[in-house]
């Protein structure tokens, strides 16, 4: 009697992405800002309609992360080269940005051209600015490819709300700072969202203009050159908006600040919850320990997750840098969050429920151990107190 045995193969195991179609949600998703000024063209009067996007993003989809739960499956590693290489994903990406631009720039003029309630023009300029948002985020997933395009489309898309300075500070400054004191995108403990947004939107901008100096005259060429990629951006930006004002008139000039200012405030929201009261050690030689999945918050729901390119992996994220959002992994054992983004968005920004939701969260991931606790100096000695927690040796 005789067997046959399997020979050997290189092919690698069967794997399909069950969200392989669902991310295609990110590309129309967009589009739902502008419901209410659609509405509104088409002849609806009432101004419920322009609440309709903001309900969605802000109350339907935590409902939906709660409801569905969360994924924890992961793609075994031996299929991650496959995915990476998979242009599908990529051109998601990209698709999204004209749906992005089309949908931002035709609520921006509607808001110029249109007499509106206060009510209508204010819920207009936060769903438009949410979705601008959305597009920083976009930013941020293509400004880490390591493909020149995918880079440049990223500096390009972040153009579209001022924000030209984005891709410089994250990938050589906030990547490199994250869950420090010195990092101006990572939160402390006891810090207010309101507080935190004084030191992350200026300290941003100042620590890009610094690295890009730096760059640039390592080369032999000045940081006011066209080689800066902030000037290359705001450049871009100051066409895009100095071209609506010129022919939408002055009424442009509101719109184009609040929506930009909002978009930036998502993008700081994200930062607040990334990686509040979270700390890496400070090593002998001055230096900090590499950056580990535990310095980061994770989120591994589902809703969320296929809107924001799987950025609430962010414990992932920070740990390898260059991996794409449809490889990154859920790992056991991290901080998590209760929720995913838009729900913790509006927890921030009622900073007691944010605090009784989180304080207690990051002193858990500790064991209590202080020495890895980012405490807001101010509160360090009030949180203590409370948690009864001690100084330790």
């Amino acid at each position: 009697m005789s067997s046959v045995l399997p020979l050997p193969t290189d092919q690698p195991p069967a794997y399909r992405d069950r969200k392989r179609l669902m991310w295609l949600l990110s590309v129309v998703g967009p589009a739902a800002v502008t419901i209410g000024p659609v509405a509104h063209l088409m002849g609806a009067t009432s101004e419920a309609w322009y609440f309709v996007a903001i309900a969605f993003f802000y109350g339907a989809i935590p409902l939906l992360d709660w409801l569905l739960g969360e994924d924890l499956s992961n793609p075994p590693e031996s299929v991650v080269p496959r995915l990476e290489a998979d242009r599908y994903y990529r051109w998601i990406n990209y698709a999204v940005v004209p749906v992005l631009w089309g949908s931002l720039l035709f609520n921006c003029i509607f808001l110029a051209t249109h007499e509106l309630s206060w009510m209508a023009w204010l819920a207009t300029v936060i769903i438009t600015g949410s979705m601008l948002g959305f597009g920083l985020n976009l930013s941020h997933e293509l400004g880490h490819k390591k493909d020149w395009l995918g880079r440049k489309i990223g500096l390009f898309n972040s153009a579209l709300g001022g924000y030209g300075h984005f891709s410089v500070e994250h990938n050589r400054g906030h990547h490199r700072h994250v869950a420090t004191p010195e990092d101006p995108a990572s939160s402390k403990m006891g810090e207010t969202i309101y507080r935190f947004v004084f030191r992350e939107l200026p300290g941003a901008y100042f620590r890009a203009w610094d690295l890009e100096t730096e760059r640039l005259e390592r080369q032999g060429q000045s940081p006011w050159s066209l080689n800066n990629e902030i000037i290359q951006a705001g450049l871009l930006t100051l066409a895009l908006y100095g071209g609506l004002i010129a022919v939408f008139g002055p009424k442009m000039v509101p719109v184009l600040a609040v929506v930009a200012f909002w978009g930036a405030f998502q993008l700081t929201s994200a930062n607040y919850i990334e990686h509040y009261g979270l700390l890496r050690q400070k090593l002998p030689d001055g230096r900090y320990e590499h950056c580990q999945p535990h310095h980061s918050w994770n989120s591994n729901h589902i809703v969320s997750n296929l809107i924001v390119f799987h950025l609430q992996r962010h414990s992932d994220h920070h740990a390898n840098p260059t991996r794409s959002y449809q490889s990154l992994r859920n790992f056991p054992e991290l901080p998590t969050l209760p929720s995913g983004y838009f729900g913790m968005f509006l927890a921030a920004y009622v900073p007691p429920i944010w605090f009784a939701i989180m304080d207690k969260r990051v002193i858990a991931t500790v064991g209590g151990d202080v020495k890895r606790i980012n405490f807001l100096p101010a509160q360090r000695a009030r949180i203590m107190r409370q948690f009864g927690l001690r100084e330790q040796a």
